[in-house]
């Protein structure tokens, strides 16, 4: 099996190159990535804990799904088909917004994303893998703010910057 590329991009998010995942996270290079925050109708957030098995951030607590695009895919096209690997389902998604944020791992890895941040409705229980995901659960925001304040280490680098920004997003916008 083929390591999977990442698309490597400047600050305005064009494409300059594709490398492998790893060697992206090694060198702490920017690339581009999404993240998936699917709600349901109370306005609970989906979050998955992460697999045991993970290289890094294993059993701790992140949005839906988050991954990186193929080349020649869209943001959306990316995020439909990750949460279908990860979380079995399949839901209309909607970009928010972007930014870029760097955050190193213990391990020696960074992550250093443009990173796309998209919304999702679904009510019904997802149908997890098992290699990507340990459980799952429903949140309301309020609740999962002050939870990440309480306790911080359960909950990935990432998405604590990535919730903040959606977060500040969503006092400015109706969703």
């Amino acid at each position: 099996m083929t390591e999977e590329k990442v698309i490597l991009v400047n600050e305005k998010d064009e494409q300059i190159g594709l490398m492998p995942k790893m060697e992206a996270h090694e060198k702490a290079l920017l690339h581009r990535a999404f993240s998936v925050f699917v709600l349901n109708d109370k306005n609970e957030i989906m979050l998955q804990q992460r697999a045991h098995q993970k290289y890094h951030s294993p059993l701790l607590w992140t949005n839906t799904c988050c991954s990186h695009q193929r080349e020649g895919e869209s943001n959306i096209q990316a995020g439909i088909r990750r949460l279908y690997e990860e979380m079995g389902f399949t839901t209309e998604l909607k970009e928010l917004f972007s930014f870029i944020y760097k955050a190193p791992f213990d391990n020696g890895l960074t992550e250093h994303e443009l990173d796309h941040v998209m919304i999702g409705r679904y009510n019904d229980a997802p149908q997890i893998n098992g290699e990507e995901v340990e459980s799952w659960k429903w949140m309301s925001i309020e609740a999962v703010k002050k939870d990440m304040e309480q306790n911080p280490d359960i909950y990935t680098v990432w998405f604590k910057i990535i919730f903040d920004e959606f977060y500040h997003y969503l006092e400015d916008h109706t969703i």
